[in-house]
């Protein structure tokens, strides 16, 4: 996320290495270089000068106290300004005093629209809401079939209606939503490739036929500018309340989430983080802002882990890592915890300082399910005891797992080494973490070779 940003705002700060203060050279030859990477990042030229104005503004003439270095105040000053350029804190949906909430959900074909209703379904059910879809999209094939399988996933209901007009649907869903006690209602609309009149003339009789409380637009945080004017061009048409950035997590350049909070007045609610349609979590300018310094985001790794990992379940592992007898079956499951948090590098790009680290490192999140495939090769006898797995059990288990001995060896060894550091740090009782100052962590590594 944010990489090639990131990593050019890096060598522009490089500048206050070694300088004792601020001054209107230094801060200008920094700036120019910050300027350089919003606009390679293809953030909004007028964004860019307001930006770059406002930072100046503020740095000279700034008093540098105590033992904080420059750079650090310079750092400190362009995350506020960040923060204040996406806005200042976590806009939520804004619900209706009197249900049904009607949400209606529009943008470009191919942004990812339908797969957001269904995401958007499943977070408000989990808020507790009963939301119910509503299939607007009668022109590209297959789009309701779409939201009908993502209802069925989410476990949410799915109106449509063969041989009616989108405006019809949609001032139907309302008597179906009160008939059946749903008190959210997500609005999938039509999409084009590029904006037309057509569609443009459609969402606005929707828009006056259901009044909708929220307008949604989603838009791909991968193209950068021309998100941003699509964006302008649907809020003059419909006076949008919010904006949605969809795969938010690949290598996204950050024009679109620096610049449409400024350019369209409205700001981002929500972001896709993968493509799983649990993968949708509530926009936080301030933890973005951090990601893109390289400062990390270890309250939003937080929350994953909280969404994930059971507290019974935790306390049963604590339990059982100090008695010693964490077994492969456990390791299996923790696994599977972690591959539902997101993709490896994501995650580790939320713990400061690793983003740079693993800038160059390729992290493969196929690991996860060769390691996956050897122990579920293996018996559930030996998954708890791996000492009674002899050669020629090892060679079975290779042959399942479609992997080498070696990499069931290797398996095998470095999970024993977890099982000591484990086994030592359970006994340490007065001061664990100095316990932990001494040991020597294992070199655990996921095998990676495999027979074709």
């Amino acid at each position: 996320m944010f990489e090639s940003l990131q990593s050019k705002l890096e060598s522009a700060l490089k500048v206050f290495r070694g300088q004792s203060k601020i001054t209107e050279e230094n801060i200008k030859e920094a700036l120019n270089e910050v300027r350089n990477a919003l606009l390679d990042a293809d953030v909004n030229f007028a964004v860019v000068k307001d930006f770059i104005e406002t930072v100046q503004n503020k740095a000279v003439g700034l008093e540098v106290k105590g033992n904080i270095l420059p750079g650090q105040m310079i750092v400190k000053l362009i995350h506020d300004e960040l923060v204040a350029l996406m806005g200042t804190g976590k806009a939520e949906i804004n619900f209706s005093s009197q249900p049904p909430t009607i949400i209606m959900v529009a943008g470009l074909q191919g942004s990812g629209k339908t797969t957001f209703c269904g995401k958007l379904a499943l977070h408000l059910k989990k808020k507790g809401r009963q939301p119910m879809l509503v299939a607007c999209d009668i022109y590209r094939p297959a789009a309701i079939d779409q939201l009908k399988m993502l209802g069925e996933q989410v476990a949410v209901p799915v109106y449509s209606a063969e041989g009616k007009d989108p405006v019809q649907i949609a001032k139907e869903s309302l008597g179906e939503a009160r008939k059946f006690a749903r008190d959210v209602i997500i609005v999938d609309t039509a999409g084009r490739l590029t904006i037309d009149e057509e569609m443009m003339r459609e969402v606005e009789n929707i828009k006056k036929e259901i009044n909708p409380r929220e307008i949604l637009f989603v838009c791909d945080a991968m193209t950068g500018q021309d998100a941003v004017n699509t964006a302008k061009a649907f809020h003059e048409s419909l006076n949008l309340t919010g904006v949605v950035l969809t795969k938010l997590d690949g290598d996204t350049r950050g024009g679109a989430a620096l610049s449409i909070k400024q350019v369209v007045g409205q700001p981002i609610k929500f972001v896709g983080v993968g493509e799983k349609v649990d993968a949708l979590e509530p926009f936080h300018p301030d933890r973005i802002a951090s990601r893109i310094l390289g400062m990390g985001d270890i309250i939003t790794l937080v929350e994953r882990a909280q969404q994930e990992i059971d507290e019974k379940e935790a306390a049963r592992l604590e339990e059982k890592i100090r008695k010693n007898q964490f077994t492969l079956q456990d390791f299996l499951e923790q696994l599977r915890v972690i591959k539902k948090m997101g993709s490896l590098k994501d995650l580790l790009g939320m713990i400061p300082g690793m983003d740079k680290a693993m800038r160059n490192v390729q992290l493969d999140d196929k690991a996860f399910s060769r390691v996956e495939a050897i122990i579920l090769s293996m018996t559930g006898e030996e998954r708890n005891n791996p000492r009674i797995l002899s050669g020629s059990r090892r060679r079975r288990i290779a042959m399942g797992s479609g992997s080498s001995i070696a990499d069931v060896n290797r398996l095998l060894s470095q999970f024993e080494d977890m099982q000591k550091m484990m086994k030592s740090v359970s006994q340490s009782q007065n001061n664990p973490v100095q316990r932990l100052r001494g040991m020597k962590m294992p070199n655990f590594k996921i095998p990676t070779g495999f027979k074709r």
